[in-house]
C-alpha cells in the first residue's frame, strides 16, 4: 500500500527538482527520502525518477504518475478538513438509556432544547429501570442512578450528591397524618418499587447518630419508577424516592418532603458508557447540560444539596 508520506515526498521532489530540497522541506535526511522514493518504485513497479549526482527529471512513467499522486492527496486533505469540520458540528445519531421516571419528566423536555440547539442531532433514546447492556444494547450511553455494577463501565458523574427523600402528597397526609420518626412508618402505606423479582422495601435513612434500616410495606408495587411517583403525588402513600425525581412535585406543592432533617439514601446519578471513545461532542454537550439542570434543581432544596461535606 502506498504511503501518504511518501506521495508527498515524491510530488514535492518533481515539483522543486531536488530530492534534497524536498527531504529539507519535509524535515528528514536525504537518506530517508532515498529509501523512500526508492519504496514507492518498487510497489508501482516503475521507475518515476531518473538522478544524477547534479540533476533529478521525470521519466515518461514518473510524468504520468504525477496528476494522480496529485489528485490522490488533494482528495485526502479535502477528507481530512471535512472530518475537521463535521467533528466541530453536533450531527449524527446520539443513543442513550434513561431511568423511566427521570427520562419522561426531566430528560425528554432537556433533550428537545438539545435538539433545538443542534438540529443536526438526531436522539434514540430508551426508557427503563433496568440495567442497560451497553455491549449488547443499541445504545452509546446510559444513565443510571447508583454506582456502577459493572466497574468495566465507564462512570462520568451528573449528579454525584443526589439522595432520595421520603415525600407524601398533602391530601395522603390530611387523611393519615404526617410521621414524625421512622418507627411510625410502619402505620403507613408505602409505595414499592421493585426491579425484576427484587421488591425494595428496606430503606435506610441516618438519623444523624445512627444508621436505621427499616423494612416497609404497602398495597402497591410497580416495576416503573414513574408510575411509584404517580401514586404517591395522587395520595396513595408515602414514596422514597431519588429528589431529582419528586423536585418538580414537591416545588409545584404536589408532594411534601417528610422528616427533611434525616440523611436519606445515596443516589448519584452518573453516565456510563462502555468505552471512552464513546464520549463524542454531542455527548459531552449533553453531560455539560445535564450536569447543569440537574446542579439547578438540588440547589432549590438545601436539605439536598451540599449535603455530602
Amino acid at each position: 500500500m502506498l504511503r501518504f508520506d511518501d506521495l508527498q515526498l515524491f510530488v514535492r521532489a518533481a515539483d522543486l527538482g531536488s530530492l534534497s530540497a524536498a527531504a529539507r522541506g519535509m524535515d528528514m535526511s536525504a537518506a530517508v527520502a532515498s529509501a523512500a522514493l526508492k519504496r514507492i518504485e518498487q510497489q508501482l513497479g516503475a521507475r518515476l525518477l531518473a538522478r544524477s549526482t547534479r540533476s533529478l527529471r521525470l521519466t515518461a512513467e514518473g510524468e504520468g504518475f504525477l496528476e494522480y499522486a496529485r489528485t490522490a492527496l488533494s482528495n485526502l486533505d479535502e477528507g481530512r478538513r471535512l472530518l475537521a469540520s463535521s467533528q466541530d458540528q453536533v450531527s449524527g445519531v446520539l443513543q442513550l438509556s434513561a431511568p423511566s421516571d427521570f427520562g419522561r419528566n426531566l430528560l425528554l423536555p432537556w433533550l428537545d432544547e438539545f435538539q433545538r440547539e443542534h438540529p443536526k442531532l438526531t436522539v434514540r433514546l430508551l426508557l427503563g429501570d433496568r440495567i442497560a447492556d451497553l455491549f449488547r444494547q443499541p445504545v452509546d450511553i446510559a444513565l443510571r442512578y447508583g454506582e456502577p455494577e459493572d466497574s468495566s463501565l465507564v462512570a462520568l458523574p451528573i449528579a454525584p450528591q443526589n439522595r432520595r427523600v421520603l415525600c407524601a402528597a398533602p391530601s395522603y397526609l390530611t387523611r393519615h397524618g404526617e410521621p414524625r420518626q421512622l418507627e411510625q412508618l410502619a402505620q403507613h402505606n408505602c409505595l414499592l418499587f421493585m426491579l425484576g423479582s427484587r421488591v425494595h422495601d428496606h430503606w435506610s435513612f441516618h438519623d444523624g447518630k445512627r444508621e436505621v434500616g427499616l423494612t416497609v410495606s404497602g398495597d402497591r408495587f410497580s416495576d416503573d419508577a414513574d408510575v411509584v411517583r404517580l401514586w404517591a403525588v395522587a395520595g396513595a402513600g408515602i414514596a422514597y424516592k431519588s429528589w431529582l425525581d419528586v423536585a418538580g412535585d414537591v416545588l409545584a406543592g404536589r408532594l411534601k418532603v417528610l422528616m427533611p432533617e434525616l440523611l436519606c439514601e445515596s443516589a448519584p446519578l452518573n453516565l456510563l458508557c462502555a468505552h471512552r471513545a464513546q464520549l463524542s461532542k454531542p455527548v459531552n454537550l449533553l453531560r455539560e447540560m445535564l450536569a447543569s439542570r440537574c446542579a439547578l434543581l438540588s440547589s432549590h432544596f438545601p436539605g439536598i444539596s451540599g449535603i455530602d461535606p
